[in-house]
């Protein structure tokens, strides 16, 4: 990963001007078709395979009920509603309504039970729309087609349909980005350099936005989506550019001049955001294992927030940071004053006495941080979730303003109705049946009225209308459904009535809230495997992965207790919103995405106590040096990313704010409680078992390489080269397997290099080893220009080693080169090129065509597929057939072809050097 950076910065350097430009044409195309679509929000949730939604399906099919709800509120000014002048306005605002295209409205006043208030004063009409996300044209329509015609009537209309109208305030997120600017200002002590971080963050925004304004016209997009995308987008924009930009200003201030920085930058922090941002996408695509579509599209939508936070932090910062390209060097000169004030805060930096104080007793500040984020995590215990309907609205609100005439008049349960479906088809008189159902419904206990009891047009299905006593959250309303469903079975014995399903939108957002419930423990099995697996991969340690995951849970469980007592407890006033259960997506979501962020301060800060560790191999001194190194950028990213999500709560919905709140506890807990203050104790409290790792896992477990590790051993190897001249290998100290004797190699490239191996080394294990095709137990070793084991694969794509000593073979070499044809290419033409050049190399190397030595054909086979390194090698054991003499010619014909030579002869005893 790191190599592959590191050539990517390359690239970007010389086409700076060019990705730039490609960037500004993405963003003006992808924020031009969003723009000309508009959006298609779609609020309600659908939950595949429960009852509610076969139900809402069945609906649908039976009684043509596809699109959303509406409620149409009309209260007499005077009298009862069923006064000659009141009930004479009600006909005619029904009438008016039901002419706007796409709705359908009846007159509650003329049905079979009259939908009318205890006090007579107001009626009650339910409004159908075809589309389920009405444009606003249509409910503008709806509106003034409701208005009372005289001064008899008062109207109010609402429902589902209708969703709060008040923009929330951008000024607060401002202001979050102004902050934002300030804490990069001081980190970087440039106003240039701190812009740049919110510029690409702010682009990324809106494409990520755009972009989930076209997806919801292909599928179905919560309006909540955007908004989530939009505060994680900033959040970790801002911190992925911070970590790239501020390595590659360090490497600026060390004299490399600005390409060479930031490909350095790019192979070092690239790849940790690239580890960072790859973590917090699997968690949030993560969010499908609740299988409620609406809910995995808006972990879709976050996850594509971060995956062009990402590409935007690899691609168009470093285009950007290289048009500047001096000018974001970090100034050397100061005055006398501020030089002499810096040097005696740098001799004693706060994050040193900090990382002093914490692990002088590591085991008293392990169980001072557990007791506390114990506590703190106590109140999740009492985490209540619901769905949000219009209780939670904005009081100021149409919607709410509905909602609560409603209630006021009716009783809450009118703005939670309750749909009933039944199969009555084997009854001879449908309406006897479904009145007989409704009758039976009506005398369980929270049941306040039936407003509609009715079969289809078709007489095969029933619907009733059902209207508990309580609204949607309320636990009374689960529990009326959970017994509706219970008694089903005996109904539908009793009344021959056949598959008897509760629905309707309340019994659907019931149902996700129980399954994102269930979800709960799924998810975190799946976060907490991978994060002990992809941390075991990076560091390499058991210790460090067990530290971290429950560091992230005790994290999780302190943002969650947040949550709790603001928003359930009223802390705070509850930050303006009514107490009550809070959003149900809020606790996966917020895993999911703590999950992540969690994991990238774990990364920056251990990582860089890992390379201390490997470079020095004393662990307590590895834990202050790495801590003091990075804790400056980890503060930084930390206050930033908590600032942005705090921003989102002043001004967010009552679905925002609990996530927004919960994100901003968790990331300050996580990054200063955990991070920074557990993790240095931990650490120096395990000493060197931190690091320790089976031998097992340590060879099967595949090396990522995050720290740039690579990129400093290419480092070190082309200073080697620029002093020692080219070469073609290059192995120091190299271990084949444990036990056998090192091995030197310094071979130059087109020449012939003579090994000696002790008999106790395996010739072809070796040769194995130097193409590319095993690795090595240990050492350092360097292909053509290529690091082992890490770049094994092309290594093994321009090499070969060759098994001397086989003998002759009696098959003519023509019809050896074209089998070995038909292995290299599938073409027809390519085969007939191959054996060509492989006959010609055959020639070169002193073949006759016929009985042709094993070894030769081999060869000329590797260098016509253009091998650039051949391993002649003899297989221990074997008798030598094949004279020393005819070995050296080979090898001697293949230098003159262009290919580097390494031969290996024995040797008894002895460290082997360069022959």
């Amino acid at each position: 990963m790191s190599l592959f950076l590191y050539r990517l910065g390359g690239l970007i350097a010389a086409r700076r001007g060019t990705v730039v430009a490609a960037w500004f044409l993405v963003i003006v195309t992808v924020m031009g078709t969003s723009a000309a679509l508009g959006d298609q929000y779609d609020d309600a949730f659908s939950v595949p395979g429960t009852q509610s939604q076969e139900g809402q399906d069945l609906l649908a099919d039976r009684f043509g009920q596809t699109g959303t709800s509406g409620q149409l509120l009309v209260t007499a000014t005077a009298g009862k509603i069923t006064d000659s002048a009141p009930s004479t306005d009600v006909a005619e605002i029904v009438e008016a309504v039901g002419k706007v295209p796409g709705v359908a409205v009846s007159n509650p006043l003329t049905a079979t039970d009259p939908v009318v208030s205890q006090d007579q004063t107001a009626t009650l009409a339910s409004i159908r729309f075809d589309d389920k996300v009405p444009s606003e044209s249509t409910l503008g329509a709806v509106e003034r087609a409701a208005e009372p015609p005289s001064s008899a009537v008062t109207t109010s209309v609402g429902g589902d349909a209708y969703k709060p109208d008040a923009e929330p305030s951008r000024v607060p997120e401002l202001i979050g980005l102004f902050i934002s600017f300030v804490i990069l200002a001081v980190t970087f002590g440039s106003l240039l350099a701190a812009g740049m971080p919110v510029v690409t963050s702010l682009f990324g925004v809106l494409v990520t936005l755009s972009t989930v304004v076209i997806a919801s016209w292909l599928t179905t997009v919560s309006s909540t989506a955007p908004t989530l995308a939009e505060m994680l987008g900033l959040a970790v924009g801002i911190d992925y550019a911070l970590f790239i930009l501020s390595r590659h200003r360090r490497h600026l201030a060390e004299g490399l001049d600005p390409p060479e920085a930031m490909r350095r930058a790019m192979a070092t922090a690239g790849s940790a955001v690239v580890f960072a941002g790859a973590t917090v996408i699997i968690a949030l695509t993560g969010l499908a294992v609740a299988r409620i579509p609406v809910l995995t599209v808006m972990g879709v939508a976050a996850a594509l927030a971060v995956a062009v936070a990402v590409t935007l932090a690899l691609t168009l910062l470093p285009a950007i940071a290289l048009l500047f390209g001096e000018r974001l060097r970090p100034r050397q000169k100061r005055s006398r004053r501020r030089q002499a004030t810096r040097q005696e805060s740098a001799g004693t930096p706060f994050s040193a006495r900090w990382v002093a104080a914490t692990t002088r007793f590591p085991a008293v500040t392990i169980l001072v941080v557990l007791v506390l984020l114990i506590l703190a995590a106590r109140p999740a215990s009492e985490l209540e979730l619901a769905l949000p309907d219009n209780s939670t609205a904005p009081p100021s609100s149409a919607a709410r303003e509905t909602y609560d005439d409603i209630t006021a008049t009716f009783g809450e349960g009118y703005n939670a109705p309750l749909s009933v479906t039944a199969d009555v088809i084997t009854s001879s008189d449908p309406t006897d049946t479904v009145n007989d159902l409704a009758a039976a419904i009506a005398k369980v206990p929270d049941v306040v009225d039936i407003t509609l009891a009715t079969p289809n047009e078709g007489g095969d299905t029933a619907l009733i209308q059902v209207i508990p006593s309580a609204g949607q959250t309320a636990p009374s309303t689960k529990a009326l459904v959970e017994t509706l469903r219970a008694m089903s079975p005996g109904w539908e014995k009793q009344l021959g009535v056949g598959d008897i399903m509760v629905t309707g939108q309340t019994a659907i957002n019931i149902d996700v809230s129980d399954r994102l419930a269930a979800a709960l423990l799924p998810f975190a099995v799946i976060v907490i495997g991978l994060s002990l697996l992809l941390l075991m991969v990076v560091f390499r340690s058991i210790a460090v992965p067990l530290k971290a995951t429950v560091g992230y849970l005790l994290s999780v469980g302190a943002a969650l207790g947040a949550v709790v007592v603001v928003f359930q407890w009223g802390w705070l006033g509850g930050l303006g919103e009514e107490t009550g259960p809070v959003v149900s997506f809020m606790p996966i979501f917020v895993m999911g995405v703590l999950f992540g962020l969690a994991m990238d301060y774990e990364m920056f800060l251990v990582s860089a106590m890992r390379e201390e560790y490997v470079r020095a191999g004393d662990p307590q001194r590895a834990v202050r040096v790495g801590f003091v190194s990075s804790a400056r950028v980890v503060t930084a990213a930390a206050l930033i990313m908590g600032t942005v999500f705090i921003a989102f709560i002043p001004g967010g919905s009552s679905t925002i704010k609990p996530i927004a709140l919960g994100l901003a506890v968790g990331v300050f807990v996580d990054a200063f409680v955990v991070r920074m203050t557990l993790v240095p104790a931990v650490m120096v409290l395990l000493g060197r078992r931190a690091w320790w790792l089976p031998a097992v896992l340590d060879r099967s477990i595949p090396d990522v390489d995050v720290e740039g590790a690579v990129l400093h051993r290419k480092i070190a190897f082309q200073e080697w080269e620029s002093e020692h001249g080219e070469v073609a290998v290059l192995a120091r100290d190299l271990v084949v397997r444990e036990g056998d004797v090192p091995v030197e190699i310094t071979a130059r490239p087109g020449e012939v290099h003579r090994l000696a191996l002790p008999a106790s080394n395996d010739a072809e294990a070796l040769a194995y080893v130097l193409t590319g095709r095993s690795v090595a137990h240990s050492g350092i070793l360097v292909v053509d220009g290529l690091l082992l084991p890490e770049q094994r694969e092309a290594v093994s794509r321009s090499s070969t080693g060759v098994r001397v000593g086989a003998g002759r073979t009696d098959v003519h070499v023509d019809e050896l080169l074209r089998d070995r044809a038909r292995v290299v290419t599938a073409s027809r033409r390519g085969r007939r090129e191959f054996v060509a050049r492989a006959t010609d190399a055959v020639g070169a190397l002193g073949g006759d065509g016929s009985g042709v030595d094993g070894a030769g054909v081999d060869a000329a086979t590797a260098v016509a597929a253009g091998a650039r390194l051949v391993v002649l090698h003899a297989r221990n054991g074997d008798a030598a057939s094949t004279a020393q003499a005819d070995v050296d010619a080979l090898a001697a014909a293949l230098a003159e072809q262009g290919a580097t030579v390494i031969v290996t002869v024995p040797q008894e005893t002895g460290r082997l050097s360069d022959g």
